[in-house]
């Protein structure tokens, strides 16, 4: 079976007075939930580093990490605010899920922590890529913001592979998991 190609990805406009308004709802609604998960997975793997003899690198990036998501979290939330949109209904959902990620794949060790890492980012710059294409020509503004934090997430992305996210213990099922954990979350805080 082929791939699929990028244009048969984007959603096509919806018929209706409204519908650019429900999909732009949509875009901020779960990319706010998604920095605000991410903000979460970070801090509960920092909670099981810290402290830890040997593990001071991994706590400072991790730390810088969950500054940027912290950054794209902020901005979320002030055009949700501006567009009065309302954040997903499964916040307290989303933040349970969250540190249970976090704290479970840094409890595996560094390598699962990476590779959580490199999970979460493959799906997210895969997410972020169709919106830019989607509004790229009806909100250049906002096309050149997801544009930036895509670049932000993919940087996240190489570093924990550089950092031996493959050499995780069960990388691929692991990765699976997560992966098929963050595309079903995407769908859900579309919506909800």
């Amino acid at each position: 079976m082929p791939p699929e190609s990028d244009a048969a990805r984007i959603p096509l406009p919806r018929p209706g007075a409204g519908q650019t308004r429900a999909r732009l709802a949509e875009i901020l609604r779960v990319d706010h939930a998604g920095e605000f998960g991410a903000v979460e997975i970070y801090r509960a793997q920092k909670a099981v580093f810290r402290g830890r003899r040997g593990h001071e690198g991994i706590t400072e990036d991790l730390t810088e990490m969950q500054g940027h998501e912290a950054v794209h979290l902020a901005r979320f939330q002030e055009l949700l605010t501006q567009h009065r949109v309302r954040p997903t209904a499964l916040l307290p959902f989303w933040r349970v899920a969250a540190h249970a990620l976090g704290a479970g794949t840094a409890l595996m060790g560094d390598k699962a922590a990476h590779a959580c890492t490199e999970a979460v980012e493959t799906v997210i710059g895969e997410h972020y890529d169709r919106q830019i294409a989607e509004i790229r020509e009806r909100d250049p503004e906002l096309a050149a913001e997801l544009t930036r934090f895509r670049d932000e997430e993919l940087a996240h992305k190489d570093h924990a592979i550089e950092h031996g996210a493959h050499e995780a213990p069960a990388y691929r099922l692991l990765s699976a998991v997560i992966q098929t954990g963050c595309r079903a979350a995407i769908k859900i805080a579309e919506k909800v």
